[in-house]
């Protein structure tokens, strides 16, 4: 983490700031054509889960690298896209991207979106790739995003099922593990599967003020690099911390069997592991007066 992140953070987000503020979230920033081929299969789903049309006004949570905001401000063209995200590196990376190609109606800021002071009932819809799982109250954090949406608007996110269903991390924490019982966060503490149980979805989205939730399954192969060898170098930049109090031998281990489960799972094509993601549809409640002035985000 920078020596002071630049940005209000909620005390319950420090942990998560301080990894995506440093260096978790500079390896995004420097591998972010690997993470976006990983998940690409899922954007045509989450896209339609959006739904953005041609004037609408897009909040863009956990934005990372930026795609799914130039994404949402191009099918937006005459509204915008605001991006928003912990990550300075990744902010920075987006913004640099946008400059270069465009959209112009996309735009970034680092913010924890937990706490950020959103202009109220700006936005008509709310969207988050796998950028929303990580917040340490999570009904504090979508009641404030559900503040930024206008009366009648939408959130869409795209959040991981259950591990259980995500062949990726299971083979990876496997091979990694060398023979050891890795230490399982609690289902819902901040991290990758905390909106995995449908059940809890409905519990954390209800309590924020958000109704009509329908959550829909979806599977699709996740890519890792091109071969085995470039499959090997981007997982241990994303789960090196795996393989922390491995001695050398297992260590040794826990390579080999990294090199194993991916070699098995080189298609020729790149390597491909099975995962399984939710699309998660919702509305705030409630229908702008016709007399309300429309507020547009700057």
């Amino acid at each position: 983490m920078s020596a002071e992140i630049a940005v209000k953070v909620d005390p319950g987000n420090t942990e998560q700031a301080r990894a995506w503020d440093g260096n978790e979230g500079a390896y995004w920033a420097d591998n972010a054509e690997y993470f976006d081929r990983s998940i690409a299969g899922y954007d045509v789903a989450f896209m339609a889960a959006a739904d953005v049309s041609e004037h609408d006004h897009v909040l863009d949570i956990g934005c990372g690298t930026g795609k799914t905001t130039r994404d949402a401000a191009r099918a937006a063209s005459s509204g915008s896209a605001l991006g928003v995200d912990l990550s300075s590196h990744m902010i920075a990376y987006a913004g640099q991207v946008s400059a270069r190609e465009g959209p112009p109606n996309a735009s970034f800021e680092q913010a924890d979106a937990q706490v950020h002071p959103f202009i109220a009932e700006v936005f008509d819809v709310a969207i988050s790739r796998t950028g929303a799982m990580f917040f340490g109250d999570p009904v504090a954090a979508f009641t404030n995003i559900a503040r930024a949406v206008r009366r009648g608007g939408r959130l869409a996110l795209l959040t991981w099922q259950a591990p259980e269903a995500n062949e990726w991390i299971r083979a990876f924490s496997t091979a990694m593990a060398a023979g050891r019982d890795l230490r399982t966060p609690p289902p819902d503490a901040p991290g990758p599967f905390s909106l995995a149980d449908p059940e809890r979805v409905q519990t954390v989205l209800g309590a924020s003020g958000f109704t009509d939730i329908q959550l829909e399954p979806h599977s699709e192969a996740m890519w890792f690099g091109a071969d085995a060898d470039d499959a090997q170098r981007f997982v241990l930049g994303l789960l090196g911390w795996m393989l922390e109090g491995l001695d050398d031998e297992g260590m040794r281990r826990a390579l080999d069997n990294l090199t194993a489960t991916l070699t098995a799972h080189d298609t020729g094509h790149g390597v491909l592991y099975g995962s399984a993601a939710w699309t998660i549809r919702a509305t705030r409640p409630g229908k702008r007066d016709s007399n309300d002035p429309v507020r547009r985000h700057p």
